[in-house]
């Protein structure tokens, strides 16, 4: 998965500079929810509104991924791996990276989030994600607690399960609350998981990184 790290390098390049030209365009305009709402006058208030509404766009974002046929191309590369682990948070297509940050952005646009609080966001969401991808179960009790508000690796292993309706499901990114709110969120025995997709199951299609770059611009499966 460690390619994935220089072939998403300068999309995100270009994606960080319209990140600054945005925000700086919101905040000089006060455009925005968050403006609108005068929120930005209470620190703490705009962090948490921030954090909120971005993760409601991530939410949506993952939903699309998975029900648009022409990006779920892009999106099977990420559930094609066979053992999840932490370095599957690098398993990302290049084009998806690009669509990913290019929603984020739209995300950003509407809230009129500023700086400091998308750069702390962004920070939060990286460990959250690397936790939510680790190779360990949290003892049930525990998962049930953190669980209900917040993405565990739990979950998200049933994310990772390679046949619908489990693949469909557990889309939150930092926080949990929207599948509960929307219906979309599954449980699964470890016992039951089976990592992968059952579409690209195969080594030669998820062994290697240049196998794994072509599997869009296949024909679909």
């Amino acid at each position: 998965n460690a390619p994935f790290i220089f072939t998403n390098f300068p999309g995100q390049l270009i994606l960080g500079i319209a990140f600054v030209r945005v925000i700086k365009w919101t905040s000089v305009n006060h455009f925005g929810l968050l403006h609108y709402f005068h929120i930005e006058k209470n620190p703490i208030m705009l962090f948490v509104a921030t954090f909120i509404l971005l993760d409601l766009g991530e939410y949506v974002y993952h939903i699309i991924m998975h029900n648009v046929p022409s990006l779920w191309r892009f999106h099977v590369v990420h559930h094609s791996d066979n053992m999840v682990d932490v370095s599957t948070t690098l398993r990302e297509h290049p084009v998806e990276n690009i669509i990913r940050l290019s929603f984020t952005l739209i995300w950003v646009f509407i809230s009129g989030a500023v700086f400091w609080t998308i750069i702390l966001r962004q920070i939060l969401q990286i460990f959250a994600t690397m936790f939510a991808h680790i190779n360990y179960r949290l003892p049930e009790k525990l998962n049930t607690v953190i669980g209900f508000v917040f993405i565990t690796p739990n979950l998200h292993q049933v994310h990772h399960h390679h046949k619908r309706p489990y693949t469909d499901s557990n889309y939150g990114d930092v926080l949990s609350i929207w599948d509960r709110m929307f219906g979309t969120l599954k449980k699964l025995p470890a016992q039951d998981l089976v990592f992968g997709i059952d579409t690209h199951n195969e080594k030669e299609d998820n062994g290697k990184f240049t196998t794994l770059f072509k599997i869009p611009f296949y024909k679909s499966r």
